[in-house]
């Protein structure tokens, strides 16, 4: 008897539970997921999903919060109007989403092309438009705001969903040296450049486009100091747009160390100090 009512009682469970799963969810909700797994869609905006459904769901928003309400959720929200299908968890391409015109860079980019060793825990993204720094999924976000002539010198990386904007190397490196706190430290930064094959051509036009006078004295310097090759253009270049007004090699260092006439630079560090750091990368 207790082995019939055991079983019986079991099966009625597991109906119960079936019909919970199963029928908890809206015709509407199952077409919209049906939607974005068809399309192979894992992260987008309701402005999508109201395109990509074209009048086969309604009220697409409040299906969109009851959906990231489940237990467990079947998409998460990342901000008003943007979600993410639940096991996305790409942070450089959540990164790009998070702003519109954004791009992957400075330490993080330096990361990912190979030039440091050291693991940035902040994504950083630079854009022309005002964001606050935000945490996804325990990822914390920081955007960079700089004037939208400064976004050039940006390629793509991956492959559908987790494909992401981000700048190159050459424009990550000036980037760095524009703005060396979100750089992961400075002689980081100097091995980066010495060690790095680096286009000119490439250089001169985003220095053009960044308008850093400190940036492009302090990278001529150090091409000239290591005789970086085929960067004759870039030292010419460099050259032509040294001001008057001297500024510090490190500009997180101290206002003390010898001043270099040539390239209106204090070098804050010493010029031993800086062979040094090359030195140690061989």
């Amino acid at each position: 008897m207790v082995l019939f009512l055991y079983f019986r009682y079991g099966i009625l469970y597991q109906k119960v539970m079936k019909r919970h799963t199963t029928l908890k969810r809206s015709t509407e909700e199952n077409i919209l997921l049906s939607m974005l797994d068809d399309s192979e869609t894992d992260i987008f905006s309701v402005r999508q999903i109201r395109k990509l459904a074209s009048g086969r769901v309604r009220n697409i928003q409040s299906i969109l919060e009851q959906l990231s309400k489940r237990e467990p959720a079947f998409i998460y929200r990342l901000e008003k109007g943007k979600y993410v299908k639940r096991n996305f968890r790409n942070e450089y391409a959540i990164g790009n989403f998070l702003v519109g015109d954004g791009a992957i860079a400075y330490w993080t980019a330096l990361n990912l092309h190979g030039l440091t060793e050291q693991f940035p825990n902040t994504i950083f993204v630079q854009t022309a438009k005002q964001k606050k720094a935000t945490t996804v999924f325990g990822v914390t976000y920081k955007f960079i705001k700089v004037k939208r002539t400064k976004m050039t010198g940006i390629e793509k990386q991956g492959y559908g969903n987790n494909q992401f904007r981000i700048t190159d190397k050459e424009k990550t490196i000036l980037d760095c040296f524009d703005l060396p706190e979100y750089s992961g430290g400075f002689e980081e930064l100097v091995r980066a450049f010495v060690i790095t094959a680096l286009n000119a051509e490439k250089m001169v036009a985003y220095c053009e486009a960044v308008n850093s006078i400190s940036a492009i004295k302090r990278m001529g310097y150090l091409s000239e100091l290591f005789k970086k090759e085929k960067f004759e253009r870039f030292i010419a270049y460099a050259l032509m747009k040294v001001n008057e007004r001297y500024s510090l090699f490190d500009a997180a260092g101290k206002n003390e160390g010898k001043h270099i006439s040539k390239w209106k630079l204090r070098l804050n560090i010493s010029e031993q100090n800086i062979l040094d750091i090359a030195n140690n990368l061989y």
